[in-house]
């Protein structure tokens, strides 16, 4: 290899290692971002909470909002199905996928409660990759959290990285047909979005590297699993992947 080419292989690489780099901070920017807003809204709440949990403690003989947050905090868990959505309700529109704007919908057709901190009795990391006619479909941020509302589902995305963040107060199963399903986007075994097999066009969905068959929606999300849709036609020239190299930590 001539020493111009070696210049620019090293520069492409240096390049490669910053964009990862870069990737990774705002990751974690994102992540302690929410965090903070949903302290600071739980803060709020707290100090209101003991305002008129003082004024009801005298009315009602010494009941605090501790046990209200308590029940609130039950409640939260007991919403969380002990067997997960396996059909995906989504939408058959076209590619690019936007983050839906109306998250806690989405959340509850996926049968999941919205939480006011993210989980940690069950806290794992999978990854999704969409790859349509040969190119990457970008799996958007803040599937799944309401930055408005100060909330957030056990099952999201922080970032664009394709991860998706399991951060549950209960254990439990989770499914990629709670995610599509939160992301609005259609999936069946020979469909995504409104993209169809036929004419040419086939639909295969790969776990670690491996082709899986039947219902895709009822695929379980487990640590570390590299789950892959890829939609097109037999020509197109896609490498799938077989695993993701997480960022440490996750």
């Amino acid at each position: 290899m001539s020493s111009d080419k070696k210049s620019k292989a090293a520069t492409e690489d240096r390049h490669a290692r910053l964009a990862a780099i870069r990737r990774q901070a705002e990751h974690e920017q994102a992540r302690r971002g929410l965090i903070r807003r949903i302290g600071i809204a739980a803060g709020v709440l707290v100090l209101t909470g003991g305002v008129v949990g003082g004024a009801i403690a005298a009315h009602s003989g010494g009941k605090s909002s501790t046990a209200s947050a308590a029940a609130t905090k039950t409640d939260s868990v007991k919403n969380i199905p002990t067997t997960a959505l396996t059909q995906v309700k989504g939408a058959a529109t076209s590619p690019p996928w936007a983050a839906p704007a109306d998250v806690a919908t989405r959340v509850e057709t996926a049968g999941l409660p919205m939480l006011g901190a993210e989980g940690q009795v069950e806290h794992i990391h999978a990854h999704l990759d969409v790859i349509v006619n040969g190119k990457a479909v970008t799996v958007p941020a803040l599937i799944g959290i309401d930055e408005a509302g100060q909330q957030i589902s056990p099952l999201h995305t922080h970032d664009t990285s394709g991860v998706i963040h399991i951060e549950s107060p209960k254990q439990a199963d989770f499914t990629l047909g709670q995610v599509m399903t939160e992301w609005n986007v259609a999936l069946t075994k020979d469909s995504i979005g409104g993209l169809k097999a036929g004419n040419g066009n086939e639909l295969h969905v790969y776990v670690n590297g491996t082709e899986q068959s039947g219902n895709p929606g009822a695929i379980k999300l487990a640590a570390h699993r590299e789950i892959a849709v890829v939609y097109g036609k037999a020509s197109d020239k896609v490498t799938v992947p077989s695993s993701y190299e997480f960022p440490s930590g996750e």
